[in-house]
């Protein structure tokens, strides 16, 4: 009785967890939409109209690239190629994740389950469409999951392989906290780059180092509102949500766990 009644309780404990997950995640998207009608009256100059001074805020590096041309990573499909996939473009199923680069229950998601699911797309179970958020950026402030989904865009514009592999990096060494934006330092992410064989191309270090991605990390970061995600990370399989947080922090179910939920659910 007692090993049940201790299971009834982790299950609720991980109900309030992804409830509170939710919620915060929608206070989030609040915010980042109100940043975004603000920042949308803010001209970038130091002008003299009429006589009166208008002291205003100038671009930054990320905002003035985020209004550049934009350039679609190739191997990515979707309007305007706002979908990472990986595997056969022939599966009859499809296993949708959306991730925020700077979510430490993303890293836990990835670290505990990514070797997993690559390895059982690549056999042609299903394919992979990863989808991502960046709401952490104008919630907590920073730059982090910006700039390392640009770099994902880099990373993908090589191969997908490469792209699943640095992922793989990237969340493996993850900060410990949200609020840390270890992620949004060039050199931290060409850094992780390197433990990538054959990664650090020309044209990988330009992207990361120019931001030649960014407009194309707002098209991606946009559709998290439009879909109505609630929170990352966020499972589903063909197009029913599963929950792979085990609830015991970051932590995610096992594979063992994963591979059989994923089973119970393909239509």
């Amino acid at each position: 009785m007692s090993g049940s009644s201790g299971s009834k309780k982790d299950r609720q404990r991980a109900a309030r967890e992804r409830l509170q997950a939710e919620r915060e995640a929608a206070a989030r998207k609040a915010k980042v939409r109100g940043r975004v009608l603000v920042s949308a009256a803010i001209v970038s100059s130091l002008a003299l109209v009429g006589g009166v001074a208008w002291y205003v805020t100038q671009p930054t590096a990320d905002a003035a690239a985020a209004e550049g041309p934009l350039v679609r990573p190739a191997h990515t499909t979707g309007k305007d190629g706002v979908v990472v996939p990986y595997g056969k473009a022939g599966s009859e199923h499809v296993l949708t994740v959306w991730l925020d680069p700077r979510c430490p229950y993303c890293a836990g998601a990835e670290t505990g389950l990514g070797r997993t699911m690559k390895q059982q797309a690549d056999d042609g179970e299903y394919r992979i469409e990863y989808h991502f958020a960046t709401f952490l950026d104008g919630s907590l402030g920073g730059k982090g999951s910006k700039r390392a989904l640009n770099a994902l865009g880099a990373a993908v514009n090589e191969s997908p392989e490469k792209f699943m592999e640095y992922m793989n990096v990237l969340y493996a060494n993850h900060p410990e906290k949200e609020s840390d934006d270890k992620f949004g330092s060039t050199a931290t992410l060409l850094e992780l780059a390197d433990k990538v064989d054959g990664l650090r191309t020309p044209a990988f270090n330009k992207a990361v180092k120019e931001l030649t991605y960014m407009p194309w990390v707002e098209k991606v970061s946009q559709q998290f509102y439009e879909q109505d995600i609630n929170g990352t990370p966020t499972f589903l399989i063909d197009g029913k949500k599963i929950q792979v947080n085990s609830g015991k922090g970051i932590e995610s179910i096992s594979p063992e766990q994963f591979t059989e939920l994923v089973g119970e659910n393909i239509k």
